[in-house]
């Protein structure tokens, strides 16, 4: 068994971000999916949010990185998200370079004051049961994917045409969007407390397309949502269904006719298949996707648990 060295950065450098970068891009690979959310990726790119650190492991007979954990906090003294993923050329059976990770980012959390811990791993297999046990960490959320062909059919296609609809314009709809994104997923622990610097940070990326943020508006507010995204790594490219969401104050009844307006969106720009994710729990939004035409392509699961704090 390999002695594995982990150390921890609260900022990655250029070279580190360019290490774990081929990690990723590795493990995106030989998984057929990406290892980190977007959301850890891009806190380990831009600084990272509140808590944030990076853990890198190393084996005594290597040079480069072999593996990568990253834990960040929710705002206000939320719970804590932790992913990892060990290169695709160290996963031999017996390595311990994951149980490493987990239990080096526990005490990173156990240091910054403890709490309550979400570790994802997409397509969870036997294996992540024991590194997440390693860390007192316990099965916990499913997360579905799940995907349906594109175009819609005519009757949905007239459906989601009943919708109006605009493109978000950056400079001029932060605010707004930023207010009903953060009301509408208050208990969400990614995508609620979003900030400008964090809606920037997105609209940054290259594959931000103002074409594919759809708003809808009632009485000239903001009551509606849905955010596309193209997966353009993907052969043939896959679109997303990336935020979508209703005012609660006066949205009901929106989110169905807002996911039709996003797909027929995605098809419009020639994307074929299109996605989302949806808590396995929330029977309801499941069903209105499995009416939509939704089927499950696989599921990811989060690890929960809560860490105490040292001192």
């Amino acid at each position: 068994m390999r002695r594995v060295r982990i150390e921890v950065r609260r900022r990655l450098s250029p070279d580190e971000m360019a290490a774990v970068g081929r990690i990723v891009e590795e493990a995106r690979l030989a998984d057929d999916h990406a290892p980190l959310d977007e959301h850890a990726w891009l806190d380990a790119a831009e600084g990272g949010r509140t808590g944030f650190a990076g853990l890198i492991a190393f084996e005594a007979d290597h040079e480069h990185p072999v593996g990568y954990a990253q834990v960040s906090r929710a705002p206000r003294g939320g719970s804590w998200a932790l992913e990892y993923v060990v290169d695709p050329h160290h996963r031999r059976p017996g390595n311990t370079i994951g149980e490493a990770l987990v239990s080096g980012a526990a005490r990173v959390i156990a240091e910054g004051g403890g709490g309550h811990v979400h570790l994802w791993v997409n397509q969870p297999r036997p294996e992540h049961d024991r590194v997440a046990a390693a860390a007192g960490l316990a099965a916990g959320r499913t997360l579905y994917q799940m995907r349906r062909p594109l175009p819609l059919d005519d009757d949905l296609g007239a459906e989601a045409a009943t919708l109006a609809t605009r493109t978000f314009v950056p400079g001029r709809d932060e605010e707004r969007w930023l207010d009903v994104n953060n009301r509408a997923f208050s208990w969400h622990p990614e995508q609620g407390g979003w900030d400008l610097d964090t809606l920037r940070e997105r609209e940054a990326e290259p594959w931000f397309d103002p074409d594919g943020f759809l708003l809808h508006e009632r009485d000239g507010a903001l009551a509606g949502f849905c955010w596309t995204k193209v997966h353009a790594d993907h052969d043939p490219p896959v679109g997303e269904i990336y935020v979508i969401a209703v005012d609660p104050d006066r949205g009901r009844g929106l989110g169905r006719r807002m996911t039709l307006a996003g797909l027929a969106s995605l098809a419009g720009r020639g994307i074929r298949t299109g996605m989302l994710y949806v808590d396995a729990g929330n029977t309801r939004a499941v069903k209105l996707y499995v009416d939509l035409g939704f089927v499950v392509h696989h599921v990811d699961r989060a690890y929960i648990g809560d860490v105490p704090a040292v001192g």
